[in-house]
């Protein structure tokens, strides 16, 4: 399983703060991209200062991990100014690559940070290998291919660009419906720009359909007496053919989720990671169950295989915009004195109640919540308060850094 030859395949993950950056790297991310309070296309996430991006280089340097820093957004005139201390405090922190969409952006940031690989976003909508071959001979060292491609299409490119370039492509998590996320909708309804890091998400609003002459009257566009959900994609997720991505020339797995919970990064990181280890040592054999199961343990709306494969295309949730929750995270342990954890709270549990544990590369454990004591050391039949620190009885030593989860109610 190889998009080159002897090479595993990249995991690379989102982080959208410190947080979910420690659990990209722990639960086996071999990259992660981020954004810093600029220039990137998530707003919503906390990102990165200066500061925190140069800890943020360092601790995965000291795990043999890379740091891929956003600068996608579509910047005006006025923007480019700043682009030249970006760039500079970036290439001091260590970045290993910029991702750009804007051939003037690249332009620059070659020449004020000529150290730093480029990658194309899937902003730029790569579609065709004559593309993919410019970017290269301007500079590009990776292209981040546009959603819209099946993997014949993907296996073209491969074969009709240099071995050298490298490909990503989008494996996990939401899909927008327009093309590679070039959207005016949430612009168009809200005044706040998709393109620029603020999208509302209009795409998972319900809509009807109102005559002009009848205003207030409506018609229902779709079955369901709520109206339909026209514009909303169902999430990506392909887990189970990463072997076939590979075989088509993708050499970089990349996970979407910058404005996700640092539970959502371990849980999925981990189940990517142990996917590509699995096909990587049993090429041609089925994924072990508990590995495609980790998938369903997280907030996600219904899956779909995107445009991969032709015969098998995308399609919308017309029922709702929501997301389908089984799990919730109930909280982080933080040490062990080998009779009880001490964990940090993150959701209500009971003792008594049924907890799984996630551990990097392994299948997740059962455990039972025996005894719970509160900080000021009572026992307590709930762990219910938010970011309360407690420690638990359950039978079983786990190191720091392990995600404790249980059933929602």
């Amino acid at each position: 399983m190889s998009a080159k030859a002897g090479l595993r395949p990249e995991v690379l993950a989102p982080a959208g703060d410190m947080e979910c950056l420690k659990a990209a790297l722990m639960f086996g991310a071999d990259a992660v991209y981020l954004a810093k309070k600029n220039y990137g296309m998530r707003s919503a996430p906390e990102n990165f200062t200066q500061e925190e991006l140069v800890s943020a280089c360092r601790l995965a340097r000291e795990k043999g991990k890379k740091v891929y820093l956003t600068c996608n957004t579509l910047l005006h005139s006025r923007e480019l100014d700043g682009l030249e201390a970006f760039a500079k405090e970036a290439s001091e922190a260590g970045v290993d690559a910029f991702i750009v969409s804007d051939i003037g952006v690249m332009s620059l940031l070659k020449q004020y940070a000529p150290d730093v690989a480029i990658h194309i976003s899937t902003q730029a909508g790569v579609v065709n290998y004559k593309s993919a071959c410019e970017f290269y001979k301007m500079g590009a060292e990776r292209i981040v291919l546009a959603r819209e491609l099946s993997l014949d299409e993907i296996r073209t490119i491969r074969d009709k660009t240099p071995p050298e370039l490298e490909i990503e492509a989008f494996v996990h998590g939401a899909m927008c419906v327009s093309f590679s996320g070039r959207c005016l909708l949430s612009q168009y309804l809200t005044g706040r720009d998709a393109n620029r890091g603020e999208c509302a998400q209009p795409c998972r609003w319900s809509y009807a359909l109102m005559e002009q002459t009848r205003e207030g009257v409506y018609f229902p566009i779709g079955e369901a007496d709520g109206g339909t959900y026209i514009l909303n994609a169902k999430d990506l997720r392909v887990i189970e053919y990463l072997d076939r991505l590979a075989e088509a020339g993708v050499s970089s797995f990349k996970i979407e989720g910058r404005a996700k919970s640092a539970y959502y990064v371990s849980v999925i990181t981990n189940a990517y990671r142990a996917a590509v280890d699995w096909f990587c040592i049993h090429p041609g054999e089925k994924l072990p169950e508990w590995i495609t199961d980790e998938t369903e343990k997280i907030s996600h709306r219904e899956y779909s295989t995107g445009f991969y494969f032709e015969d098998n295309p995308p399609s919308q949730n017309t029922q709702n915009g929501g997301y389908v929750r089984g799990y919730e995270f109930a909280a982080v342990v933080e040490g062990s004195d080998g009779e009880y954890l001490d964990i940090l709270q993150r959701n209500r549990f009971f003792k008594g109640d049924v907890l799984e544990a996630v551990l990097p590369g392994q299948m997740p454990i059962k455990l039972t919540a025996e005894k719970i004591i509160d900080s000021c050391g009572e026992e307590a039949e709930a762990a219910n308060k938010a970011a309360e620190r407690y420690k638990l009885k359950c039978g079983v030593t786990l190191p720091a850094g392990t995600i404790l989860r249980a059933k929602a109610e």
